[in-house]
């Protein structure tokens, strides 16, 4: 699935608001954006990125290029500024179009990252995205062209701790990308159909901020001001999974992320998120993600020696 011309961000002066439960998440999120390679290319040329494990994104520094990928229906040109996501790492290609620079007529500059959604269960941000995602620079309000000329600038002033800041400006650009398309998409499933049923929104806020709290059927349906079947049935239609499941998959997502953190040990971490025993906090760690808790800390031990 592409979406284009929906989730761009207006030029109007229409402010991007951020939902409170898409905060809470963004804010718990476990997602990290990074910048691995700057682009640069003269006359003809073509990069092939086959399925990527990993959200991948390309913003236009200078020049224009053409984008091919079965995710989308036909080619789509990107000029200056532009920027796709694949959010999910569908293959795809970039090629050289025509320029429409009259300084660096023969050039094309690329600043390409990585989405990171941590955990190995599935990321609710990572499932509500479509396959493609295109901002145009030339429809984009104030915010995102200042943010994505930061990265331009910051790329060709060779600037102490650039990959710093480019990374930092890279989230902060994703970020405003993600909270207008959750306001403008035509077509919203998982977490922004959630999002504009306002009961349901609430539950998923109050979950996001308090993993840890006792959640029954009962408490976020009277959270929601609703029944517990009318709860249940809403719930499920729109994130397609029962609500008690969707908190215990958060919950190890969360887990995940703090078992990184060497100085947390795991019965700490089991109580924190509302588990009676460590033993009983391992079992269900280890049938939601496929991994015992011990196996993600050593992993994260080795990526840190590794850096």
């Amino acid at each position: 699935m592409y979406i284009e011309p929906n989730p761009v961000l207006s030029a109007g002066p229409r402010p991007v608001l951020i939902e409170p439960a898409l905060e809470s998440l963004l804010n718990h999120s476990m997602l990290r954006v990074e910048v691995i390679a700057e682009l640069h290319r003269c006359g003809s040329w073509f990069l092939d990125e086959p399925r990527y494990p990993r959200g991948l994104f390309h913003l236009v520094g200078v020049g224009r290029c053409r984008v091919e990928s079965p995710a989308i229906e036909q080619p789509l040109d990107l000029e200056k500024g532009d920027l796709v996501v694949f959010p999910h790492g569908d293959p795809h290609r970039l090629s050289a179009l025509g320029h429409a620079d009259a300084e660096r007529p023969d050039q094309t500059s690329l600043i390409c990252g990585e989405l990171h959604f941590m955990g190995t269960s599935q990321h609710p941000l990572s499932q509500a995205l479509p396959a493609c995602v295109v901002i145009r620079s030339r429809e984009a309000n104030q915010t995102f062209q200042q943010l994505s000329s930061m990265m331009v600038e910051v790329v060709h002033a060779g600037l102490a701790g650039r990959q710093v800041l480019l990374n930092k400006l890279a989230d902060a650009l994703f970020t405003l990308a993600v909270c207008d398309f959750a306001q403008r998409a035509d077509e919203r499933r998982g977490l922004f159909a959630s999002l504009a049923d306002p009961r349901i929104a609430r539950v998923m806020q109050a979950v996001y901020e308090n993993p840890g709290l006792t959640w029954t059927m009962q408490s976020m349906a009277s959270l929601a001001c609703m029944s517990r079947s009318a709860f249940a049935e809403r719930f499920t239609q729109l994130m397609k999974v029962p609500p008690v499941q969707y908190v215990t998959q958060w919950r190890v997502s969360v887990a995940e992320q703090l078992l990184r953190d060497r100085q947390q040990s795991v019965a700490g971490i089991a109580q924190q998120l509302g588990y009676s025993s460590e033993a009983a906090f391992r079992r269900l760690f280890k049938r939601v993600s496929g991994i015992c808790p011990g196996r993600v800390r050593a992993d994260s031990c080795r990526a840190a020696a590794l850096n």
